[in-house]
């Protein structure tokens, strides 16, 4: 037995030591060529195999390989993947030495989906100005921010928090709001088909599987009729077809800020399948006071290369989540008020307050919104490409505010004020469920029975009334979305690529109210006013005066598609259907100096509205027919490189864009609108760009003219109830220069920066047409002028500029700062606000400064050292600066000249307070004050 034992172990170990002498060990460095920098996270391959590794921090990488001869398939997102052959003697180190990747957009593509319908652009070939952020410095500098604010040291970017709840931040791109920036997710377009907005808590999860994302500012590289018209964040998702490995992570941060995430790729496996897989949840306090959230975050993805010219790719993602919002913009005053020392309390929301000593928000947004997509890429020949994509999306959830009134006050009167400003929400209970209750101006109150019953109603400004109570309720915002878009690439010869496709979409939008909390009630009563004109305001027409019990949580539901038919609905109930037919083409040249293109696009848009309240069923405006509307694009651009250094290029476009669905049915009314016209958008750019190994910059100007903008303001005249003025042929000019650059000072040290100016306003002024309240002009009705020549754009800073530097400390460990400085920030005004020839334009703000700084270190694990676990912490706004981010008032601090008399100006001068030069009656949000988050994750 002894002897059989021996012999046993004898050849277990020649068994081990032929498998360990038959490998060799291959090791290189991969380099950035421009920069001529280590480049982390390098996907390395031995070819035909599951061998493989990624690079460290320096770019270095070693892997073992049991064959003695071969390739190893280097790919790194945004860079051309190369093939490297090597010959390796058994139980030796082969070393490849330094391997240069050469960065090319276009790889974006290649790598993450092979697809042409994402429309990436190429540095030194695309003519327009872009800036790509990949995976790596989203998931390092993110943390515990809003997707949109890793686009702040973008030249012509402005990120604000907005009311400062989770996912409520929004973006400006050269001075145009987030409905006239196209966001696109893998080349599909995700704006809301109604109004074109993004809601960034739909996408909170966004971050978690984004590869890259590329801001392309102006007109852009999309073929779609898309509106662009600021710009395009054309976001990049993970797919399945990535190399096997994953990660778990944790995340933590100021505010009891908890973030969990765990993700898988099985890589491309022998049969052609592929799946990646990831899943997280974040929760916290929030920043700003009562703005607790949860959220989840899921992502699939199944690929599969049924042969060398067909591939699919399915993904299925979405972000279910809840959060409590602050609403409502608060004046200087009263966030001073509620502050130490004289210094204002920028938490401060007048929003919520306790209800039996747990918080309690009138303002709570939920939402449920997954995408869901299949790619299908068929190389027909050689020359020739077909890519398709069809998608569908179903959103459900909403936001809620409080509604009616208790004596005539709302819930945010300052007779139901605490004294830190949060609302008495058990007053409220108490008054609500019968109690008695104390009410500053009416003393001690008991509500009176309604018909035997507690009745709430949406509104009583009678401080008379004592049946009304004050409820919670939801504004329900879903939809359902499908569409397709299919592209059709070829090549003519070496030089000359054509692209021509189509792009179909249907979208129903579901709008109603319901009742999500009476807060101690019982019952809510739908009131149905006499209709006017035959047209019901508020309440259901053809079911008036219901009285309710049912209520609905403000939470999502993780069912997409649930039915929402058999909820109780007051207020007002109805669908906006929009269809939209496109289709586009586009003809490139394309040599190693020279790349020119020209685009068109064509779309119809159709717009049908049906509501079931504000008109009887048998009138024929409950349901219209489709409003057909043509728009399209024209745009090309040629870019020529000089030389291995310096390139320019120029390009221009026109828009001609339909306008939103409030346009074409103004006021909520079933009327179209009888002065709809397309807006006309015309840009032009110009650019240059340097490249080296020590230094790229790249210099751009601009300029983007806006005419026939929509405008409705209110008609407040008491003889035209529910009326309105529209407004025609205003104009705005956005022009501005930006510089962007980036240095390798040493191999440790590394800088950023970017300037960035621009100047937009308003050209002439605009007149109005006025309307009832069911859309007919008034005939002889009196017009109104706005006085808005030279009036600045507001809500974006029209200067930015950032520095940014970081240093390795010593290997793997890294420190680094951005200093960020935003000025001409003006207040966020509707030009309706301009109706008096002798304003003051519009209201600047402070300008400012802030500073973020991080740490990482990366800690290399495995037997061959092929694992890592990443530390990274991030400290925003370190020097805790206190700074006012938008405005929504536009009170200027008045001069002797704006009064009749001295002593009426002297009166104002004793009542008068500002804060930095400000007027403290103005409605601004502040930016968050100093934060911190901390990840720990293992990759493996």
């Amino acid at each position: 037995m002894k002897k059989v034992t021996t012999n046993l172990f004898s050849v277990m170990f020649l068994l081990m030591a032929t498998v360990m002498f038959s490998q060799g060990k291959i090791k290189g460095t991969i380099l950035d060529s421009e920069l001529n920098a280590g480049l982390p996270g390098v996907n390395v391959v031995v070819k035909g195999s599951s061998t493989g590794a990624s690079t460290d921090i320096d770019g270095k990488f070693t892997l073992n390989t049991t064959a003695s001869s071969g390739q190893v398939v280097i790919s790194y997102i945004g860079y051309k993947t190369q093939t490297v052959n090597f010959t390796v003697k058994n139980g030796e180190t082969v070393d490849l030495g330094s391997i240069k990747l050469a960065s090319d957009a276009s790889q974006l593509e290649e790598v993450v989906i092979k697809s042409t319908i994402i429309d990436v652009a190429k540095d030194r070939k695309t003519p327009v100005a872009v800036s790509t952020i990949r995976a790596s410095e989203i998931q390092q500098k993110l943390g515990n921010q809003e997707f949109p604010e890793i686009l702040k040291s973008t030249p012509s970017v402005y990120a604000s928090k907005a009311g400062g709840g989770f996912g409520d931040s929004r973006v400006t791109i050269r001075g145009f709001a987030q409905e006239n920036i196209a966001v696109m997710i893998n080349g599909v377009p995700v704006n809301d088909m109604e109004n074109s907005r993004v809601f960034w808590s739909n996408w909170a999860g966004l971050s978690d599987v984004t590869s890259a994302m590329q801001v392309q500012r102006g007109l852009g590289s999309s073929k779609l009729a898309i509106s662009s018209v600021g710009g395009t964040i054309n976001v990049i998702t993970k797919t399945s077809d990535m190399k096997e490995g994953g990660s778990v992570g944790v995340g933590v941060a100021n505010s009891d800020y908890l973030k969990t995430q765990a993700s898988y790729s099985t890589g491309k496996m022998k049969n052609g399948l592929s799946a990646s897989f990831l899943m997280s949840q974040t929760r916290g306090d929030g920043y700003i006071d009562g703005t607790k959230f949860e959220g989840a975050n899921y992502f699939f993805a199944l690929g599969y290369e049924i042969n060398p010219k067909h591939e699919l790719q399915f993904t299925f993602t979405g972000a279910p989540q809840w959060h409590n919002q602050r609403g409502t913009a608060i004046s200087i005053a009263d966030y001073i008020k509620y502050g130490e020392g004289g210094e204002p309390n920028v938490r401060y929301n007048a929003d919520w307050g306790l209800l039996n000593g747990n918080e309690f928000n009138f303002r709570t947004n939920y939402y449920h919104k997954p995408v869901m997509s299949l790619n299908w890429d068929y190389k027909i020949t050689e020359k020739t490409k077909l890519s398709t994509v069809l998608y569908g999306s179903w959103g459900r959830g909403g936001g809620t505010n409080a509604a009616g009134r208790i004596r005539g006050l709302a819930n945010t009167a300052a007779a139901f004020r605490r004294a830190d400003g949060t609302i008495n929400v058990d007053n409220i209970y108490s008054w609500n469920s019968g109690q008695s209750t104390f009410i500053p101006g009416f003393g001690n109150t008991t509500r009176t029975l309604d018909g035997g019953k507690y009745i709430s109603t949406t509104v009583s400004t009678n401080a008379a009334n004592t049946t009304n109570g004050i409820s919670k309720i939801a504004s329900i915002n879903s939809h359902n979305w499908y569409g397709g878009v299919a592209s059709l690439n070829t090549k003519f010869n070496d030089k000359l690529t054509f692209d021509f496709g189509v792009d179909v979409r249907t979208y129903k939008g579901i709008h109603y109210q319901n009742v999500n909390d009476l807060v101690g009630g019982y019952f809510f009563k739908d009131n149905t006013p006499l209709p006017v004109n035959g047209v019901y305001s508020n309440g259901n027409g053809n079911d008036p005066n219901r009285v309710l019990y049912q209520t609905y949580e403000s939470t999502p539901s993780f069912n997409p598609f649930f039915n929402v038919d058999h909820q109780q609905k007051v207020s007002y109930n109805n669908d906006g259907n929009v269809n939209w037919l496109g289709a586009f083409t586009q003809l490139e040249y394309s040599t190693e100096k020279v790349t020119a293109f020209i685009q068109a696009a064509v779309s119809q848009q159709g717009f049908k509205r049906v509501d079931y309240f504000k008109y009887l069923a048998s009138n024929p405006l409950s349901s219209t027919d489709y409003e057909n509307i043509l728009g399209g694009n024209v745009k090309g651009g040629i870019n020529y490189n000089i030389n291995s250094h310096h390139n320019v290029f120029v390009n221009a476009g026109y828009y001609s864009k339909q306008p939103f669905f409030n346009a074409v049915y103004p006021n909520n009314a079933s009327v179209v609108n009888g002065n709809l016209v397309n807006e006309k958008i015309t840009g032009f750019e110009a650019g240059y760009g340097f490249r080296s190994s020590k230094f790229n910059a790249n210099v751009n100007l601009y300029n983007t003219t806006w005419k026939d903008r929509y405008q409705r303001s209110n008609d407040l005249a008491a003889d035209n109830p529910g009326g309105y003025y529209d407004f025609s042929g205003i104009t705005e000019v956005h022009s501005g220069v930006e510089v962007d650059m980036n240095a390798k000072v040493t191999e440790k040290f590394k800088v950023t920066g970017m300037f960035s100016l621009g100047n937009w306003d308003y050209k002439g002024n605009s007149v109005s047409n006025r309307y009832d309240v069911t859309n007919n002009q008034i005939s002889g009705g009196t017009s109104t002028t706005l006085y808005l020549d030279k009036v600045k754009v507001g809500n974006a800073a029209q200067m930015t500029a950032s520095l940014g530097g970081s240093y390795e400390v010593v290997k793997r460990v890294i420190l680094d700062a951005t200093y960020i400085y935003s000025d001409k920030l003006y207040a966020n005004i509707s030009p309706a606000n301009f109706s008096n020839q002798l304003n003051k334009g519009a209201l600047q703000l402070p300008s400012f400064g802030l500073v973020d700084a991080g740490f990482s270190y990366k800690m290399l694990v495995g037997k061959n050292k092929s694992d890592n676990v990443n530390f990274r912490l991030n400290v925003n706004n370190l020097l805790d600066k206190i700074y006012i981010a938008e405005s929504s008032t536009n009170n200027h601090v008045k001069v002797e000249s704006d009064f009749g008399t001295p002593a009426q100006y002297n009166t104002y001068l004793n009542t008068l307070k500002t804060y930095k030069g400000i007027d403290q009656t103005n409605a601004v949000y502040f930016g968050f004050g100093r934060t911190w988050n901390f990840t720990l994750s293992y990759n493996f």
